[in-house]
């Protein structure tokens, strides 16, 4: 079903059908329900101007375009819940369905001879395209999407049909809904993908792309009734599972949004969150990441060929496995980008390098041109010992190249309680930056950086008048170690923006690679109330000063509390009076000098004050065009003798225990909704290889076999919990009548072997009523295994008896099973916080 060549020609099509749920006077939503869609040749579901469908237990497998399709912008309260999506392969109809290929060569809709970037405007086809947040995705899968798993896009206004028909939605503001128990693996780009809008115009001379590129203006920010008036509302993706993802296991822009009870394994990056280049767009929005998991590398090492581009070693166990992006590519556990963003009670699994790459729990965006907050913190932290390589400021070479944009040489985060440093209230960053260094800062060579203590804040810095400036900074104490920044916008530009970070309370020196600007805003970020630095800006020595302090609110883009800056005869004079609004021109120097302090406080996580961004704007007037360098002249004139501003704290000698994630994936934790199993049989030939271990696993209790026999556990499949564990040295009538009669009714049944115990090869028939498919040939085999359910006539489909080849082993079997299905016919009450994702299905439909 489906075709590429007529718009709308779709296996499942909800086409502008309006409110079908109890909004529009159905006592149950309309629902699309057990349906396999494959091979479709365009989509699988597309819900069209439509509200409060219900899509459940679907499958899409190998589909060309978006597959499970939100279209216009304006669809609201629809339920994804327990679908699962394959193979979702690139399509012609819109930029963002297309490959390279077809989005340079489709260009029947751009304006004349534009040529399309795929990167920019193509290249986004996903599984799950949910063009507005207010949409439920619960107990979903996505797996194999040429792109995406799951892709938040957002439209500035309605498009197609809609547009101009319906009230606006503004999904960018709009509050996410409820985000549970997604997994998302094997994903081209990205398991989750949170940013990005599409064009909403037709192409023009203006902007010559085609409607419906992708477009990067989008900024995701919540907030109550989508009004930015009014409080924000956190976005929670929570238990979300992504693995084997090529590029990032998430990535997601805007704020306030929290992660949570998540898992991250096998990605090329597990998470990396963005706000914006140089403040978060929502004043005070902020990021989260709490109690989950990173793994590096797990045991689920994959299979050479196929799509798997790269076979190499891994740096933990030294073993084959498939890897991402590439065998070089420098694999980052949680990525450290703009901020502010909070890391707190997590665990990070199996993280070491190898000759061939860098590997690390935390790292940082690569090739980093834009700022990044001091303000970002990471707390109660767990690094098991598989981790070799907890933080990485990378190195120049391949990937980092030369690791010198100001956003890599900038590089920062807060280690509060010490539990990645081992020094609490420290900040960790690169090692060759002497802005925010002191002589008691530790330096950590493996990870290329060092421990600091001091308190730390930003200056962003605007200049007007002069292409192509670069910028260096030197802090009085490091004249002969200066930070070189080229700034951010692109070569030619008038204007040009940085944002060093800097130690507090210090002094430092600007000067420039060309001739002066005509005009230097500074701008003070995370300064709190009171904080101050002392800046000394390079201009020629007949320079004509014009200095003012204001204050910027950038919500309402309205410029207040201007006061002029008056000028006095000397350094000493200023240093005396550093709360007044004076300067000081060291003409010997070339130096304007002048204090940069904080009025008023900030609230929360805003970079700037409450009142809005305190400013001081230098505007000067000088006849000479000469590179304006100062700095053979003010030094050693201005040389100060480096010291700290606060002590470092002495190293923690106790383990913290508190730190790491409160639960593990797939835990005991009773909110759970499966079952974690796993069953080891021994066979002989194991046993002469001295294996002895022969166990059945439930919920990370372990039952042991330690005798030749078989071992069977029976756990309640509604609530998980054990009811039975039984041990027989043979096939007797005690174990048949166990089968018969002594295993309680909906139970999950669990068998292992060791050994050949009497009665081995004639087990299999008295499997059957506990869904057996048929009667298995035991005789020669080494061991068996089987997952088996009393209590129901029709065969779960987790059943199965799993039977080494000849005397080989059949290794150790692992199972999720669920819990607390339909099928199983749980009694009321027996159904506890086990479904929290059919109690989130309930919630949604209400």
């Amino acid at each position: 079903m489906g075709q590429q060549a007529v718009l709308g020609s779709y296996p499942v099509h909800f086409h502008r059908c309006g409110d079908v749920d109890r909004h529009g006077g159905y006592a149950q939503p309309a629902y699309v329900d057990s349906l396999a869609i494959h091979h479709s040749f365009s989509r699988c579901v597309v819900v069209h101007a439509t509200n409060g469908l219900l899509v459940r237990d679907t499958v899409g497998y190998d589909t060309l375009g978006h597959c499970f399709f939100l279209e216009d912008g304006i669809e609201q309260r629809n339920v994804f819940f327990h679908n699962l999506g394959l193979v979702t392969r690139p399509g012609t109809i819109l930029p963002t369905d297309r490959n390279d290929t077809m989005c340079t060569e489709i260009r029947d809709r751009v304006y004349k001879g534009h040529v399309p970037s795929p990167a920019t405007e193509c290249k986004a086809v996903s599984t799950f395209w949910i063009a507005n947040p207010n949409n439920h995705l619960i107990s979903n899968a996505a797996a194999g999407s040429q792109d995406a798993g799951i892709w938040y896009v957002f439209h500035s206004s309605s498009t197609g049909d809609s547009h101009g028909l319906v009230p606006e939605t503004r999904a960018e503001l709009t509050p996410l809904g409820i985000f549970y128990n997604n997994r998302i693996h094997s994903n081209f780009k990205a398991g989750l993908f949170i940013d990005k809008g599409v064009k909403t115009s037709n192409a023009s001379a203006a902007d010559p792309r085609e409607y419906l590129c992708l477009d990067n203006s989008a900024r995701f920010r919540p907030h109550e009734n989508s009004d930015p008036a009014k409080p924000r509302v956190a976005a929670l993706v929570d238990a979300l599972i992504s693995f084997k993802n090529n590029d990032l296991g998430a990535w997601i822009r805007g704020g306030d949004v929290i992660i949570q009870n998540s898992a991250f394994a096998d990605n090329g990056v597990g998470l990396s969150f963005a706000s914006d280049g140089s403040y978060p767009k929502d004043v005070g929005s902020s990021q989260e990441v709490a109690d989950s998991l990173f793994v590096g590398e797990s045991k689920n090492r994959g299979t050479n060929g196929g799509l798997n581009k790269y076979w190499g070693l891994g740096g933990v166990d030294g073993k084959l496995r498939t890897l991402p992006r590439n065998k070089t590519f420098p694999i980052r556990g949680f990525q450290i980008y703009d901020g502010p963003v909070r890391l707190l009670r997590s665990t990070f699994r199996a993280y070491a390098p190898t000759p061939e790459r860098f590997t690390s729990a935390v790292g940082f965006n690569l090739k980093n041109t834009w700022q990044l907050t001091p303000r970002n913190n990471l707390s109660s932290l767990s690094f098991l010992s598989s981790v070799t390589l907890r933080a990485f400021f990378g190195r120049p070479g391949q990937w980092f190249e030369d690791n010198d944009l100001d956003g890599d040489k900038n590089s920062i985060f807060h280690d509060v309680d010490g539990s990645v440093s081992g020094y609490p209230g420290t900040y960790v960053a690169r090692a060759d930056n002497f802005l925010v260094r002191h002589p008691a800062c530790v330096d950590v060579p493996q990870w290329n950086g060092c421990v600091c203590s001091g308190r730390y804040a930003q200056v962003y810095i605007k200049t007007q008048g002069t292409p192509n400036l670069g910028l260096s900074v030197t802090r009085d104490e490091y004249p002969e170690r200066p930070m070189l920044l080229r700034g951010i916008n692109s070569h030619g530009a008038l204007s040009q923006q940085y944002q060093p970070v800097l130690m507090l309370t210090k002094s430092y020196t600007l000067h420039w690679s060309s001739q002066a600007p005509r005009e230097v805003a500074i701008s003070l970020v995370n300064f709190d109330l009171g904080d101050w630095a002392f800046l000394g800006l390079c201009y020629p020595s007949d320079t004509v000063f014009q200095v003012v302090s204001d204050i910027y609110d950038r919500q309402n883009n309205v410029f207040d509390g201007m006061e002029d800056y008056g000028s006095v005869s000397s350094l000493a004079e200023l240093q005396k009076r550093p709360l007044d609004r004076k300067y000081f021109f060291d003409s010997s120097t070339g130096l304007l000098w002048l204090y940069v302090r904080a009025q008023h406080g900030r609230s929360g996580y805003s970079y700037c004050s409450v009142r809005g961004c305190e400013r001081v704007k230098i505007t000067a007037t000088t006849s000479t065009k000469q590179t304006c360098n100062c700095t053979a002249r003010a030094y050693p004139k201005y040389r100060k003798q480096p010291s700290a501003t606060t002590p470092m704290p002495p190293p923690t000698t106790t383990p913290c225990t508190r730190c790491g994630a409160s639960k593990l994936v797939f835990s005991s934790d009773p909110s759970s909704s499966y079952l974690q199993t796993q069953i080891k049989a021994l066979s002989l030939v194991e046993e002469q290889n001295n294996d002895t271990r022969a166990f059945i696993t439930v919920n990370a209790k372990q039952f042991n076999l330690t005798q030749v026999g078989f071992l069977v556990v029976a756990a309640d499949a509604c609530t998980g919990k054990v009811t039975k564990q039984s041990f027989f040295p043979k096939l007797d009538s005690k174990m048949k009548q166990h089968f018969t009669s002594g295993i309680p009714a909906r139970s999950i049944v669990m068998l292992a072997t060791r050994g050949q115990p009497d009665g081995f090869a004639k087990v299999a028939p008295h499997l059957v009523p506990l869904g057996a498919a048929k009667v298995a040939d035991l005789q020669g085999r080494g061991s068996f295994a089987f997952f088996g359910f009393q209590g129901v006539a029709t065969r779960p489909p987790w059943v199965s008896l799993l039977v080494g080849q000849g005397e080989e082993p059949v290794g150790m079997i692992e199972r999720y099973i669920p819990l607390a299905l339909e099928e199983y016919s749980c009694p009321l009450g027996a159904e506890p916080a086990k479904r929290k994702d059919l109690e989130l299905l309930r919630k949604a439909r209400r």
